[in-house]
């Protein structure tokens, strides 16, 4: 059974750029740039039926091209830290996109998304990170301008069942927009 979730795509120039913070943070798993995304919306493992299913409502998201802003970092967990990511900046489409797929997940019988949205690109996971060191950090690798793309697809993406972090597989895109090419990728229920 795929594990599977909806993303927006890093594009290589931003996950470059989003690289010059990688290093200085003891204990700190970094993820690989070809991994980083912005999660929209968790499924988990599915069957292949479920995930033909998800294939076909995701054909009919409309959505326009979003403006993605990453401008600080930050960290997860308190005073247990165990990620570090760079902050979405909030958008109202980005707000809508990912309540329509929520919608969508749950007429397909799903269950509700127990956490709150929160946009992020994951740069590292922590074991055992100092709450001290982990505002050291974020102190001192701060990003000085936001970082601006646009998005022009959404994706449904696979990961194995592992302690996270990637590989992750693309398995479908879904353009935003109607004048972009409808689907440059296979559909996953032909890939599983």
């Amino acid at each position: 059974m795929p594990r599977l979730f909806t993303a927006l795509e890093i594009p290589a120039d931003v996950a470059s750029s989003l690289t010059l913070h990688r290093g200085g943070l003891a204990g700190a798993r970094w993820i690989e740039p070809a991994d980083y995304h912005i999660t929209l919306r968790f499924l988990g493992d599915v069957d292949r039926r479920m995930a033909h299913d998800v294939d076909s409502f995701l054909n009919d998201v409309g959505s326009e091209p979003l403006t993605i802003t990453l401008d600080q970092l930050g960290s997860f967990g308190g005073d247990r830290p165990r990620a570090v990511f760079a902050r979405v900046q909030p958008s109202q489409g980005l707000n809508e996109l990912q309540a329509d797929l929520e919608r969508l997940m749950r007429r397909l019988g799903l269950p509700a998304e127990s956490r709150k949205f929160t946009p992020h690109v994951t740069l590292a996971r922590l074991r055992d990170g100092s709450p001290i060191d982990v505002a050291h950090y974020l102190t001192t690798h701060p990003i000085v301008q936001p970082i601006s793309f646009t998005a022009r697809r959404f994706a449904l993406m696979s990961s194995r069942d592992s302690i996270g972090g990637g590989p992750y597989v693309l398995e479908a895109a879904y353009p935003l927009g109607l004048h972009y090419p409808n689907r440059p990728l296979g559909a996953v229920s032909q890939r599983r």
